[in-house]
């Protein structure tokens, strides 16, 4: 790849790290699909953007972090399972196809995009009562619960499913934590963030494994992606989440479409 097609390629992947990382979502699903568009087999495109996937979301956790946006609780405990299981998935990736993982990635983009639309946000609950099975949590005048027993096999398939296609899972995570687990938006989409760098970073040494990686193609879509992420959290800090779950879940739709008719059309 020639220095201008990568000038263009970085400009668009800032783009990309800049309106993801407002919701929380990373923009894994999207660095895939740019870079497959690119020319990069799905191997490869998997690979680097898991890793320009984990660049930008430690530089936007820098921003959620310093407003107090992220629940490190959670970040510890879900983060640790989605990790966990995204390396695995990046691992056994190559047993597939590119041509089949092009139609999975298809298919977690399309229940991104129908969970974004039916997610709404939370009233503030202070019920102090405990039940078994259930994680009770308080951020500010929030008080929310989560369901473990639904929560925690729901977690472990969808780090999986990601670390396999090359995505962040926040796709997932946010509404997981929201509708599930009754976080409140704005800590959910910080708490993601936090979250898509641990999933990114083992999705990414899952496919390192493999060899399919470019390190002097990696790096400068990295650095705008960095640049992306911190810009685009800090934005995210004054813009009200339901325009960005709407323009969201539209914009992961037509990425869904867009991979499906790609896949199509390959050999």
């Amino acid at each position: 790849m020639n220095e201008m097609n990568l000038l263009i390629l970085a400009l668009i992947i800032f783009g990309i790290s800049f309106a993801m990382t407002m919701t929380g979502r990373g923009g894994g699903n999207f660095y895939v699909l740019t870079l497959v568009l690119a020319g990069f087999s799905m191997y490869e495109s998997a690979s680097t953007g898991q890793f320009i996937l984990f660049v930008s979301a430690v530089f936007a956790t820098f921003i959620f972090g310093k407003k107090k946006r992220v629940e490190w609780k959670l970040v510890f405990v879900i983060g640790s399972l989605t990790a966990l299981s995204a390396f695995f998935g990046g691992f056994f990736a190559h047993y597939f196809s590119g041509k089949s993982l092009k139609f999975v990635f298809s298919f977690f983009l399309l229940i991104a995009a129908l969970s974004m639309l039916r997610s709404k946000e939370h009233k503030k609950s202070l019920s102090t009562r405990n039940e078994k099975g259930f994680w009770y949590l308080k951020s500010g005048e929030f008080q929310y619960r989560i369901n473990l027993k639904i929560a925690i096999p729901i977690i472990i398939a969808t780090g999986f499913g990601a670390g396999m296609v090359g995505v962040s899972g926040g796709s997932f995570l946010v509404p997981l934590m929201v509708l599930a687990c009754g976080v409140p938006m704005n800590i959910a989409v910080g708490t993601s963030t936090t979250m898509v760098a641990g999933t990114a970073f083992m999705g990414f040494v899952g496919h390192l494994v493999t060899g399919h990686f470019s390190f002097s193609t990696a790096l400068p879509l990295a650095i705008a992606a960095a640049i992306g992420g911190l810009f685009g959290s800090s934005f995210a800090l004054k813009t009200k989440p339901k325009i960005l779950k709407t323009v969201f879940a539209f914009t992961t739709f037509l990425a869904a479409i867009i991979m499906v008719i790609n896949a199509i059309l390959s050999k």
